[in-house]
């Protein structure tokens, strides 16, 4: 008996041990991205790059945690940076934790409240239906990412409701303060989005609005790429699986108003319509085509106004190596009328009305 003692209770102790540390948890994660990029013309001329983190999820790392506190309520948090992969650099400099950086209290129940810099409701709800959300990156979004789909920029000072899961019904909604003293809503954003998922279906719609871009550095949005007095965005999209593949369909539309401030643009409106498939064609090889039509509407402060049209068109075939790492290869062309300049994700803006961009890229998670 005294031999059975002596072993258990420290067996005891350890399983008590193991069931409280069971209770929480910290948990680093990270992406990586680096492809071969050529660029057909870049201010008139051809480019051979070397370019990181062009995927959706593109050169990151973060830390995110979670304490059970009983009852089905959990303390969270999430901390992550974006960084690039070739230079090192962070690719928000001054920012730590440039991508996300959020507390908050979860319950199976009720939903989750969190607050920090966090992404918007297009973001949350629509852009996963998008091909820059999910298969395609930064080179798939809609043009100078207007609707922020691919997530150009973020909110501070925000606080976020995101409801639990009602039988394949999410919403929510984000309020990011201006913190001015005698100047509440001069930088100030909110939003709202749902998202419903019933059988192969998935629908989504979302809504954001930011007042006064760029106003002031401590604001709700100090990253957004227009420093536009009003930023309006409307959302939605669907997809419908059918066997092995995703078709899915997707509408914004933009108001930039007094955008960018200081220059002699008044008011820039954007209308996306895009259609984009994805097709498993084994466990490890998947191809995905993705077209958008844009019609702009550009009003300058003298009264002139033009209406450039875009029509873009990419694909993409990946092989998954495993489940954390994958290669692949994309192509895209943009045209655009009104003798505007072609520019395919965020790159330099070509010199003609065309651009082409092709990469090799390899993508790997941990």
């Amino acid at each position: 008996m005294k031999v059975s003692k002596v072993f258990v209770v420290p067996a005891m102790l350890a399983v008590s041990v193991s069931t409280a540390y069971a209770q929480s948890s910290v948990t680093l994660y990270g992406t990586i991205d680096e492809g071969f990029d050529y660029i057909s013309n870049q201010a008139g001329h051809a480019n051979y790059a070397l370019v990181s983190g062009s995927q959706q999820l593109g050169d990151r790392w973060g830390l995110k945690g979670t304490e059970d506190l009983g009852g089905g309520v959990h303390a969270i948090f999430q901390l992550e940076n974006g960084f690039s992969l070739n230079n090192g650099q962070e690719r928000s400099p001054g920012q730590m934790f440039g991508r996300q950086a959020y507390v908050g209290l979860s319950s199976e129940q009720a939903g989750t409240v969190t607050l920090g810099r966090q992404y918007d409701s297009v973001v949350d709800y629509v852009t996963p239906l998008s091909a820059a959300g999910s298969w395609g990156g930064t080179l798939f979004e809609h043009p100078f990412d207007a609707d922020n789909l691919d997530d150009s920029f973020r909110v501070n000072n925000a606080v976020k409701y995101t409801s639990a899961d009602y039988s394949g019904l999410q919403f929510g909604g984000l309020y990011g303060f201006s913190n001015q003293a005698g100047a509440f809503a001069n930088n100030r954003a909110w939003s709202v989005g749902a998202r419903y998922r019933i059988g192969a279906l998935t629908a989504a719609a979302a809504y954001i609005n930011a007042d006064g871009e760029d106003d002031s550095t401590t604001g709700a949005v100090t990253d957004g790429p227009y420093a536009a007095g009003k930023q309006r965005v409307a959302a939605a999209g669907v997809n419908y699986a059918i066997g092995a593949a995703t078709l899915g369909l997707l509408y914004t539309h933009t108001d930039l108003i007094d955008a960018p401030r200081g220059t002699f643009l008044r008011d820039i409106k954007f209308d996306n319509v895009e259609f984009n498939a994805k097709y498993d064609v084994s466990a490890a090889w998947y191809v995905a085509m993705m077209y958008v039509y844009t019609s702009s509407s550009v009003h300058v402060i003298n009264g002139g106004q033009n209406d450039p049209q875009d029509h873009e068109i990419g694909a993409t075939a990946g092989y998954r190596l495993s489940k954390r790492t994958e290669l692949y290869i994309q192509a895209l062309y943009q045209h655009t009328t009104e003798d505007q300049h072609a520019s395919i994700g965020g790159l330099t803006d070509s010199s003609s009305n065309h651009q082409t961009v092709a990469r090799v890229g390899m993508r790997t998670s941990f």
